[in-house]
């Protein structure tokens, strides 16, 4: 089939008649004068469509991109696109393209930096440097090794692999974190480690290309380098992040420029690094991410919703930019020997590097067998190979160049993709099991962090815990707190809006949040502030006790959570049938009794609360939900007093 590259059109075949019809003159529009857009209106397309579709199906979105990306190459690539538009030499494409890729890459470097904060690592700060100073380097020394004598590349190409391979996938660890909700350490270590590796696996490619092309590289050289490197990303990114939070602090950027300004900074951040020393810009974004997530002077929360949005579309449209430049035929290439490579780097090298870096640390060892195989690889291993494989490729042509050493320079791209796929196949299908096997996080995590303690949501929360759903109450009230406590439930005391409540607790088996305080105004709030750690369709919070006199209207649906049970049950309703002795009660429903009968025996005052299916997955009663319970369900219910006691003289 060939590529749209290949295709002429001329102004005979325009006039001869074939594209008089408007679909067909339209084609000949994508062709020919509109490619480009057509292009770009494209690629966002397709990568939001296969984030959805992963989304959906409950796997890793990479697989989807690099398939969509494949696919898209059968038709064309970006190299041709843009060499039709600049109507310059075939090899424009790339040159173009990987500065692009470059800046989107310290983007999504950025933003995950935002999300580091120190006070979540805790006591893994000793792990994940661990990670980063051992555990890498075994990584690369095995992985240069089996490169070697596997696929057969010289020393000098395999010791570069290795140094791109080393790296870990923050793109795929999130989502792959946020599916399986890991206890909070072992989450903590993989995302840290995942940010942080990314620059040092870079450099560490840059230096290997420049022993590649320059012979005459010095040790000393090698350390100036690495030492430059670093002093000018620490240095330049803590300067970057200082000058915004003074201007943030001091209000000298308005509030509607803030999302664009952090933008603005760190792309400019990142190009005068890369300026004054070569890959350097990474580091630069990464700690500038860092400061600026750890520093306690200016909120960064609402610009790192923005970021997070960013991120999302970048990486939907780089994976798939770079998958199209991707051939089958390169892959065919490899071979088979690519399977064993692939599980050696999973199954082998990564638990060995982890094991012998953590030896004596005293670290969980379910923990470590956790995040010893998690280890994907993603976007930044892809660029970087993307990049530095052209640049092989190119050496390779000049006059004098090594040509035994390039030999196999051009499958340095593949091979790469080739790990991506494997590795986040493996781990996307694999972690989640092995996670729940090891006792690291729940294998229904349908539990419930709750904002309020007072008694009706007591009851509620014991009759959750009854069937091993996890339950998390956290109130300003001590006595509400340790009246939770004394009935057997997990209880903090604290202020849910607080960042060291939301930083300090593990949410492991915990998928969705209450907002069922007193306060319709904590509530509304609690709710913004939990949805970007829950998913909106997951935060709830109870009715308004003002929406009789129309305050609840006021409050617009995307600024608050799902409304809880019904809208004429608040906190107060449920409150005062507690104090009345209304009990909290689950009734399994049979052939025999149904919605009716239950009706004629709790009479029409009792609140249908949850119901659980025959799976024991929990449904949620909302405002807007209408189910009725069928055979083999149940359902927990707040019955009024006087039903309870009709109930207990029928027993007796």
């Amino acid at each position: 089939m060939p590529r749209l590259g290949q295709l002429r059109l001329t102004s005979h075949n325009l006039n001869s008649g074939n594209f008089r019809r408007p679909f067909r003159y339209a084609w000949y529009l994508v062709l020919h004068d509109q490619l480009f857009p057509f292009f770009l209106v494209l690629i966002p397309l397709l990568g939001i469509i296969a984030q959805w579709l992963a989304w959906r199906l409950q796997i890793p979105s990479i697989l989807l991109l690099l398939a969509f990306g494949l696919c898209l190459g059968f038709w064309i690539s970006p190299d041709e696109v843009l060499t039709k538009l600049t109507t310059a030499e075939e090899n424009v494409g790339p040159r173009i393209l990987f500065p692009i890729v470059s800046l989107s890459v310290a983007i999504i470097l950025f933003e995950g930096g935002l999300t580091l904060r120190w006070s979540q690592l805790g006591s893994g700060a000793e792990i994940v440097f661990r990670l980063i100073a051992f555990s890498s380097i075994v990584t690369w020394c095995l992985t240069a090794i089996i490169a070697k004598y596997l696929l057969g590349f010289s020393w000098q190409l395999a010791w570069l692999l290795g140094a791109i391979l080393m790296v870990t996938g923050p793109t795929v660890v999130g989502p792959l974190l946020r599916q399986i909700r890991p206890n909070r350490r072992a989450s903590s270590v993989l995302q840290w480690e995942g940010i942080l590796i990314d620059p040092v696996g870079a450099v560490a490619a840059v230096l290997v290309y420049e022993i590649i092309a320059h012979s005459h590289f010095s040790l000393f050289e090698i350390i100036t380098v690495t030492t430059q490197t670093l002093l000018i990303g620490v240095v330049l990114g803590a300067v970057s992040a200082v000058l915004l939070v003074v201007a943030l602090r001091y209000y000298l950027i308005p509030d509607f420029l803030h999302g664009v300004s952090f933008l603005v900074v760190a792309i400019a951040s990142f190009w005068i690094s890369n300026v004054m020393r070569e890959e350097s810009g990474l580091v630069t974004v990464t700690i500038l991410g860092i400061c600026l997530a750890n520093q306690h002077y200016v909120s960064v929360e609402h610009v790192l919703e923005f970021k997070e949005h960013l991120r999302v579309l970048l990486i939907s449209c780089l994976f798939i930019v770079l998958g199209s430049r991707l051939q089958i035929s390169d892959l065919m290439e490899i071979g088979w020997i690519g399977i064993p490579f692939v599980l050696l780097l999973v199954l082998v090298i990564r638990p060995f590097s982890v094991f012998l870096a953590t030896l004596g640390s005293g670290w969980d060892k379910k923990e470590k067998w956790f995040v010893g195989a998690v280890a994907p690889r993603g976007i930044v291993a892809a660029a970087v190979a993307s990049v530095f494989g052209l640049k092989l490729v190119a050496l390779g042509a000049e006059n004098g160049a090594d040509t035994a050493i390039l030999e196999k320079a051009e499958l340095l791209a593949p091979v790469t993709f080739m790990v991506i796929l494997g590795t986040v196949t493996i781990c996307g299908l694999g972690a989640g099991p092995l996670a729940r096997r090891l006792g690291l996080a729940d294998a229904n995590p349908q539990g419930v962090l709750f904002a309020g303690a007072a008694a009706w949501v007591r009851e509620v929360a014991a009759a959750l815990s009854k069937y091993d759903i996890r339950v998390l109450l956290v109130d300003t009230n001590y006595g509400n707190v340790a009246a939770a406590r004394m009935a057997g439930l997990d209880a903090k005391c604290g202020n849910i809006l607080s960042e060291h409540v939301q930083e300090e607790q593990d949410l492991a088996g915990i998928g969705r949040f209450f907002a069922v305080t007193p306060s319709d105004e904590v509530n509304t709030l609690a709710a913004l502030e939990y949805l970007h750690v829950f998913s909106r369709e997951n935060v709830y919070q109870i009715a308004s006790s003002g929406k009789a006199h129309g305050r609840w209207q006021s409050i617009p649906e995307t600024r608050r959570g799902r409304m809880l049970f019904a809208s004429d049950i608040n906190h107060h309703v449920l409150q005062y049938m507690v104090d009345d002795g209304a009990i909290v009660k689950s009734t399994t429903f049979t052939d025999s009794f149904s919605m009716a009968e239950f009706r004629e025996m709790h009479g029409e005052d009792a609140i249908v609360l949850f119901c659980l299916d025959a799976e024991r997955k929990l449904k949620i009663r909302t405002s807007t939900s209408k189910y009725e319970p069928v055979a083999g369900e149940t359902v927990i219910a707040l019955v009024p007093n006087s039903a309870s006691n009709a109930s207990k003289q029928e027993n007796i």
